[in-house]
């Protein structure tokens, strides 16, 4: 009888541990959907070797505003040395005295960063600046006080151009907080004085704080310093300020993972995706700043590799993919320089809440301002001119529901890192 129980009691275990594993599948859509990540990784060489023959088929000098025939004027800015950088301050200052001295006061030409004068350039798949410009008179009431702020942002420039040294945004405000009152002011002003100047915001020699991190298949020179970004630990490499300080890229990657929030970088840092499937996971923790904008354009033109997305479902993560990918309208003088061509959205789509079956109560209702927001994106010309984006987005404004990446974490902590990222990956399923 005994030897009887016992099988009895092996096969209760045997279903007990069959029900376990349909649970698990239960519990992690699309799971058993998974091919072997060698499979996987054939997938990711091909969109590799596409990424690197395009590139190398369009190796002559790509297009620029000058090459093209537009209704508008527009302008943009290049990167100058200091040498350049103060000699123009001198000569504006210059001209400014000849103007006071003949009796007409003094006043600067502005260039208009507002929206209207703003220009998608589908050639080009950025936004550009037009021509547009205002005068800022300084015996004006209404604009005394910005061009005086203007005046005094232009000898701090001047002074950093003579010492040869970088000073953070934060610096320059302290440097008359009296003056500046607010430090959106004194910023606002220093991207004026880049139009006014012809130079980019990085030529002045005033950055942002570190706030962009980095992880992953990549080796960089920092300053001289030779930085592994797999030997980093979980938080990662702090994206320098000072892209000239970055150089000698190196990478066995076969694509830059685009994440836009610091919790699903930490996790797939922490679940160390990028050895399992060789990538580079980049972050600028929310919205885009310059130093990680111009870092990832540095990163996709010097190794030549796919760029894929990975935002939060609601039209402000499609609006921080745009600006990664077209530039935002408060830099578009700069565009050139900070926009990253050719990026693929990966996730988390519209139409991935149904489809990886998220939770009714891991979706949020959108407000009315989230869906003003995406009516408003829909009229951009950078949204129609991507089929997918405007179907996407369509669908999102139709059932006023959003989704944060972490609504996936409803399926286990690692879901994001274990199946939804490697089938993505498998199914080629970007736009």
């Amino acid at each position: 009888m005994a030897p009887e129980k016992k099988k009895r009691r092996r096969a209760t275990t045997d279903t007990s541990d069959s029900d376990s594993d349909n649970a698990k599948t239960k519990s992690k859509p699309h799971k058993k959907n998974l091919n072997s990540d060698a499979a996987i990784l054939k997938t990711l060489e091909t969109l590799l070797a596409n990424e690197q023959t395009q590139a190398s088929t369009s190796n002559s000098k790509p297009l620029t505003l000058s090459d093209l025939s537009l209704s508008s004027t527009c302008r943009e800015v290049a990167d100058l040395p200091l040498s350049s950088v103060q000699s123009n301050i001198e000569t504006l200052i210059l001209s400014l005295a000849r103007s006071i001295l003949s009796g007409r006061g003094f006043s600067f030409s502005v260039p208009s960063r507002s929206a209207a004068n703003q220009l998608y350039v589908p050639q080009l798949d950025r936004i550009v600046l037009k021509d547009k410009a205002s005068l800022r008179p300084y015996a004006a009431v209404s604009t005394v006080r910005k061009t005086t702020i203007t005046t005094r942002i232009l000898q701090l420039i001047h002074q950093l151009s003579l010492k040869n040294i970088h000073v953070t945004k934060r610096d320059l405000f302290y440097t008359d907080v009296k003056l500046f009152q607010d430090q959106t002011q004194s910023d606002a002003v220093l991207d004026d004085v880049s139009c006014i100047l012809g130079c980019t915001r990085s030529s002045l020699n005033v950055v942002a704080a570190e706030k962009g991190v980095v992880v992953g298949r990549l080796i960089f020179s920092d300053n001289g310093d030779m930085i592994d970004c797999t030997k980093m630990g979980m938080g990662g490499k702090a994206i320098p300020p000072n892209i000239d300080r970055v150089g000698d890229m190196q990478s066995d990657a076969l694509f830059i993972l685009l994440v836009e929030k610091d919790a699903a970088y930490m996790r797939l840092a922490e679940d160390r995706f990028y050895n399992r499937f060789p990538c580079i996971i980049v972050t600028a923790k929310g919205q885009p700043d310059v130093a990680t904008r111009l870092f990832l354009r540095k990163m996709k033109m010097e190794l030549k590799l796919p760029v894929l997305a990975l935002v939060d479902s609601d039209p402000y993560g499609l609006k921080i993919l745009s600006v990664y990918g077209c530039g935002s309208k408060n830099m578009s003088y700069d565009s050139a320089n900070l926009t990253t061509p050719d990026i693929k959205w990966l996730g988390v789509r519209p139409s991935d809440l149904d489809k990886y079956k998220i939770p009714e109560q891991c979706r949020l209702p959108m407000t009315e301002q989230d869906i003003k927001t995406g009516k408003d994106l829909l009229e951009e010309d950078f949204v129609k001119k991507n089929p997918g984006w405007v179907e996407e987005l369509t669908l999102m404004v139709k059932t006023k529901q959003k989704a944060e990446i972490q609504a996936l974490s409803s399926f286990g902590f690692q879901y994001l890192s274990e199946v939804y990222l490697p089938l993505k990956l498998q199914q080629k399923d970007w736009l």
